[in-house]
């Protein structure tokens, strides 16, 4: 029998991290505002009349299945699959099981995942959230990939923060009916980042985000790119949907081409805007003070023992076939050939 762990409510003060929304109530009841209720209509094909028939629909079709799968299966946790495949069942349901088979491939990112153990990324600057989400709701994840030094630590501890950074912005039903958009400052990224994580670590954090998460990434912005990212995006954009790749948007040092895309209003003084200076702990606190619910979100049993694993799991294959060295030298020539 499948288990179902009910969602804790999280330790996190109100007052000190408001500028996040918090998660749905324990027993779901819909907080969207009735202009994301409309857009969840016209967009996801979500009606809220039919929505608890929906999510019944899916426990069912999970029940039936997959009866051995270790999942929750409260009604807000399923919404985010729900919405993600715009209310398929069938879709929302293989993403459900991508979701739970990416932890059994990849447990170098997934085993002991809390944010204690990335702390060092987020004291490092990798990664925040912007605190003011933008004219479309949608909150901005910043990257900054030349923080980090391959000496430093294993490349994997950076999926790990992003990982749990993601785990925390799909909570709200804001971010599921919104998505998220991404902003990438190269600043800084010279051939040890670039030639590292290589081919096959890029196609699994590709595979998370397109196949095996549930979150609608609208944008991708990048800035302040060196010349070699042209051998960098050469190793991501083959594992890149065509949709997917459409969203990359490279700004250069253009902070006006970036400023059209993503207001002044929303963005750091660091990057021509008129919010406060980039504050890279408040993120890191507000994950820190949820180390307990990741815990039990992520420090169980495997949930795909005994259950049958997806047909086509996006993240199966090993890091040391033939066939990714050769792909990995071809495209190291040419990193070497634009730095």
């Amino acid at each position: 029998m499948a288990e179902s762990a009910a969602p804790r409510s999280s330790p996190v003060s109100p007052l000190e991290h408001s500028w996040f929304p918090s998660p749905p109530p324990p027993i779901y009841t819909c907080t969207l505002s009735p202009e994301l209720v409309a857009k969840a209509r016209e967009e996801l094909q979500e009606k809220p009349e039919w929505r608890l028939r929906d999510v019944q629909a899916l426990r069912d079709m999970i029940l039936k299945e997959q009866p051995n799968l270790r999942t929750r299966l409260d009604d807000s946790f399923l919404l985010r699959f729900l919405r993600a495949r715009k209310f398929d069942y069938d879709r929302a349901l293989q993403l459900l099981l991508n979701y739970h088979a990416g932890r059994k491939a990849w447990p170098e990112v997934f085993l002991d995942l809390k944010p204690s153990t990335v702390k060092h990324v987020l004291d490092l600057g990798f990664l925040t959230v912007l605190p003011r989400p933008d004219p479309n709701g949608r909150y901005i994840l910043c990257l900054r990939p030349g923080k980090w030094k391959a000496n430093d630590y294993p490349f994997v501890d950076n999926v790990r923060a992003m990982y749990l950074t993601l785990e925390k912005l799909i909570q709200p039903e804001e971010t599921q009916v919104n998505g998220i958009v991404i902003l990438a400052d190269y600043t800084g990224v010279g051939m040890s980042q670039a030639s590292n994580p290589g081919p096959f670590l890029a196609k699994k954090v590709v595979s998370i985000l397109q196949d095996g998460f549930p979150i609608r990434i609208k944008a991708v912005n990048i800035i302040n790119e060196p010349r070699i990212f042209k051998g960098i995006f050469a190793v991501i954009k083959p594992f890149l949907k065509e949709k997917m790749a459409e969203r990359y948007l490279l700004h250069s040092s253009d902070l006006r081409s970036l400023h059209r895309n993503i207001p002044c209003s929303v963005l750091p003084e660091e990057y021509g805007g008129t919010a406060e200076h980039l504050d890279m702990r408040a993120w890191s606190r507000l994950l820190l003070d949820c180390e307990e619910d990741f815990i039990v979100e992520f420090c169980q049993p495997d949930p795909l023992e005994g259950a049958v694993p997806p047909e086509s799991a996006p993240f199966q294959g090993g890091d040391d076939g033939c066939e990714h060295e050769d792909v990995f030298r071809g495209l190291r020539s040419q990193l070497y050939s634009c730095y």
